[in-house]
């Protein structure tokens, strides 16, 4: 028997459609899934595909609310829905930190992937048919299981941990740079390297279910001569986390430092990542955090110290905890 594929459409760049194949301007999310499925019919051959439209945005317009409503709809799929894995299409501007983000509340050890377009459907040469055809043949691989949320594109395999956006129009956009691909997809051959080693899914103590809203954390880019009041101003709107896309190894000025200390007086939990795209924020290594009560983002950059940071102050408020977690996950 074949395995039953749930397949989300959520819109994105993989549904865009512009007025002439070769048009730079296209309108995203103007494909409705069904067509999107229609254009590869070979994937009867892997699957027993059910097609739903979840929604139909621009991954820009991604927010809290629609990730608490895809993750309830990718657990129930999972947990009753009698579905052996779930494939989303999804922008690719947001990608990674809604992969991120299912990669550490969905609860199944069952196969989900993510999959998107460099390029709009009606493209010449367009990059969606074979990425979702390739992001269903992994869904439906026994090898997929217990990997946590993958992300299928351009002919390789991702962990939605590590994966991110590299360059705004190149097909090969996207990357895993602190630990590489774990596989890869040639026509709906998968072949995977290696598992991802943090823990995820059913590893992962994080439950949305009945969530309205999630706790509100910003994020800030460090540069040279930052002003301090941005670090007020986000306290002051009621930020109960903030990011700071930090210089180097998630470093800030004196100035900015003081700033930060007044976060946290005022019980901001601030966690220190680096801008830099790559590399490990090491704990107590220029800065001090133990003496500043900070937090260190380890491997994280800042779009996905947020994810995790709004989940772990849904989860606890100690500061060990909220650090244990980013070394975790």
């Amino acid at each position: 028997m074949k395995p039953r594929i749930a397949l989300l459409a959520t819109g994105g760049t993989i549904a865009g459609a512009a007025e002439a194949p070769t048009a730079a301007h296209y309108r995203s999310a103007a494909i409705p899934a069904q067509e999107l499925l229609a254009a590869i019919p070979k994937v009867t051959e892997l699957a027993a595909v059910e097609c739903e439209q979840f929604a139909q945005v621009g991954s820009q317009q991604m927010d809290d609310a629609l990730w608490l409503r895809l993750a309830a709809r990718v657990n129930a799929l999972l947990v009753a829905g009698g579905v052996d894995g779930v494939v989303i299409t999804h922008g690719t501007d947001t990608l990674e930190e809604t992969g991120y983000f299912l990669n550490l509340v969905v609860k199944s050890e069952a196969p989900v992937i993510l999959t998107a377009a460099m390029r709009p459907a009606t493209a010449l040469s367009a990059d969606g048919p074979l990425n979702l055809y390739n992001a269903v043949a992994v869904a439906a691989h026994p090898a997929s299981r217990g990997k946590g949320v993958l992300v299928v594109v351009d002919d390789e395999i991702h962990s939605a941990r590590e994966i991110v956006k590299t360059n705004t129009t190149e097909l090969d956009s996207f990357s895993s740079p602190n630990t590489g691909r774990v596989g890869i997809v040639t026509y709906g051959a998968a072949r995977f390297f290696h598992a991802p080693v943090r823990a995820h899914t059913a590893q992962a103590p994080f439950r949305v279910d009945g969530l309205e809203r999630l706790p509100r954390v910003d994020v800030l880019f460090a540069h040279a001569g930052m002003e301090p009041d941005l670090v007020d101003a986000v306290v002051g709107l009621g930020a109960k986390g903030l990011v700071i896309a930090g210089v180097g190894n998630g470093n800030v000025s004196d100035r900015i430092l003081a700033a930060l200390d007044r976060a946290r007086a005022h019980g901001v939990v601030v966690v220190r990542s680096s801008r830099a795209g790559s590399g490990i924020v090491g704990r107590n290594v220029e800065l001090d955090d133990d003496a500043h009560g900070f937090v260190a983002a380890d491997e994280l950059g800042p779009a996905k110290a947020r994810v995790l940071l709004k989940l772990a102050l849904n989860h606890t408020t100690d500061l060990a905890e909220i650090q244990r977690c980013f070394c975790t996950y």
